[in-house]
């Protein structure tokens, strides 16, 4: 068995035992992160039967993916960085989902361009819960209106997203994050990567998105 396949069950493992301990029923799906790796590392996971897989530029998912998703057409492919609405028209011909919707502008862009194509993009919206002025996403006090906004032009909002501030516990954002998605009424919450994916899977989350654990450290 490859290294990756391995490293992907043992997570799925880990998470398994971790909520059967705290009685918490919640079963992760697993966005292996696959950006900066050439696409044979990412073979192995695909011909083992996984579907989710996370890019963060839009260049780079074109290139590595176009041709198998044209033979694997079951493969979810996720945008989950920062998308720059010069980009949205090739994310929307590629990518299954996007975890990185944090404007109206952006919004807008994403429903004209899908409409296009005909095609219905499952949509994160990515909040900025720890308030850090350099990082993407909006304010929770905000998520309301940018949720309204979103499905009046017709946007799949399945949920939202969120990347925490690093070097302090994760947990009481991942709590303010799983109440802000259920007084949405939203069914996905995409938060977790790597060093924290027990804890957000603990608090709910629907999708974590895991790379180092999974395909090993990038250099």
């Amino acid at each position: 068995m490859h290294n990756t396949v391995k490293n992907l069950l043992e997570i799925k493992n880990s998470i398994k035992i971790h909520l059967n301990k705290l009685n918490i029923n919640n079963n992760p799906k697993i966005i292996a992160v696959s950006k900066t790796f050439s696409i044979d590392k990412i073979l192995p996971l695909i011909e083992y039967g996984h579907k989710d897989y996370g890019e963060n530029k839009v260049q780079e998912a074109l290139e590595k993916w176009s041709e198998i998703k044209k033979t694997n057409p079951n493969l979810n492919l996720h945008m989950i960085g920062k998308l720059q609405t010069n980009k949205v028209k090739f994310a929307v011909k590629i990518f299954d989902y996007i975890h990185s919707v944090d404007s109206e502008k952006l919004a807008r862009k994403i429903a004209d361009e899908q409409n296009k194509i005909n095609k219905k993009i499952k949509i994160f919206l990515q909040v900025n819960i720890g308030n850090e002025d350099q990082k993407s996403g909006i304010n929770k006090n905000e998520v309301n209106q940018l949720v309204s906004f979103s499905k009046e032009i017709g946007l799949n909002v399945i949920g939202l997203m969120c990347i925490p501030p690093i070097n302090i516990d994760p947990e009481s954002n991942f709590i303010k994050m799983k109440k802000l998605n259920k007084d949405l009424g939203l069914a996905e919450l995409s938060m977790g990567m790597s060093s924290d994916y027990l804890t957000a899977a603990k608090n709910l989350s629907t999708y974590v998105r895991i790379g180092s654990g999974i395909f090993g450290q990038r250099f």
